[in-house]
């Protein structure tokens, strides 16, 4: 059976060389690509690397946005594309992730296995590599914190049960996609991803991650290691802004009927961690604290959309 697959790149100032690199090994695989630019600085080289790949393949397309519409709305670009031209699967990607030899395979068996058993699947996932170390973790919510799970938990289908992916190297079929619907725009950047499987699994969806569907994929400019509960983690840490998105986002799903407790009783718990690293641990200390904070401030309010906006509104009520 031959399915069609829309394979839906966001990217925003990326490093040119890696995203030609990345587009170069998808057109190997059985699948039509949509680059989405969000109103990149290089977005007129970009244009010519995309051109210069499409000559060679017709499975190729880019879609050049005039300014940085948000990580929500960029994925609805490529899921209008999906609807519009009657793919089977949307395959969604970051800029800097990468898929290996295979894996989309791996993802489509691993989907129709549990199509076929009677499952409804919100998406399947791989496992992903960060740096040089290999994690194929997902994650379930639990009593006290998340909880880790990886490949030595795979079923007779080659899969892990988790209760939420992150979005890039997520395959996703279209009719789950219509029942499920569309990303949360205002959310902007962080928390998309989370909310959409949060929504699909108050729905009665399911996802799976696919241990030998592997992909590279960058988690944040550092990563600092720390011991939790004897145990090591890998914690990214990101620029100041990208903090304000992280709580805000945070709190405008606290107040969701539809968002699991147990995620957000986990999720309270990984503010205070990364509060406690970032805001008073590692520098930029001052700049991290005040995004944090101003983002629980908007999410009390109820802001969303992109930081200056959502500023705006602030100023224009006081």
């Amino acid at each position: 059976m031959f399915e069609r697959v829309l394979a839906v790149i966001v990217s925003y100032n990326p490093e040119l060389e890696k995203l030609v690199d990345s587009l170069k090994g998808l057109l190997l695989a059985p699948c039509h690509v949509l680059v989405v630019d969000n109103g990149s600085t290089n977005q007129v080289q970009i244009k010519a690397s995309i051109d210069k790949l499409s000559k060679a393949s017709s499975a190729l397309t880019l879609v050049a946005l005039p300014a940085n519409i948000g990580l929500g709305a960029a994925h609805n670009v490529g899921i209008e594309k999906v609807h519009a031209d009657n793919f089977d699967y949307l395959l969604l990607l970051d800029q800097d992730t990468q898929l290996l030899e295979q894996s989309l395979e791996h993802l489509l068996t691993a989907h129709r296995r549990k199509t076929e058993q009677g499952e409804r699947v919100s998406a399947v996932g791989g496992s992903y590599a960060h740096g040089s170390q290999d994690e194929s973790v997902y994650i379930r919510f639990g009593a006290l914190k998340f909880s880790r799970h990886d490949a030595d938990e795979q079923d007779q289908d080659g899969c892990v049960a988790t209760d939420f992916l992150i979005s890039s190297g997520s395959l996703i079929s279209v009719s789950s996609l219509k029942d499920i619907g569309a990303m949360d725009e205002g959310l902007f950047i962080d928390h998309v991803d989370t909310e959409w499987f949060l929504r699909a699994r108050s729905k009665g969806y399911k996802a799976y991650g696919v241990p030998a569907a592997k992909m590279h994929h960058g988690l944040g400019e550092q990563t600092h290691t720390m011991s939790l509960a004897g145990r090591q983690r890998n914690v990214p840490q990101h620029k100041p802004f990208r903090y304000y998105y992280i709580f805000r986002n945070s709190i405008l799903l606290y107040k969701r009927s539809y968002i699991s407790a147990l995620w957000k009783w986990n999720d309270i718990q990984r503010l205070f961690l990364i509060f406690s690293m970032f805001a008073i641990f590692k520098a930029p200390r001052k700049q991290n604290m005040m995004m944090m904070l101003r983002g629980v401030y908007h999410g009390v309010l109820g802001r969303t959309g992109p930081l200056n906006i959502a500023d705006r509104n602030s100023k224009q009520e006081s």
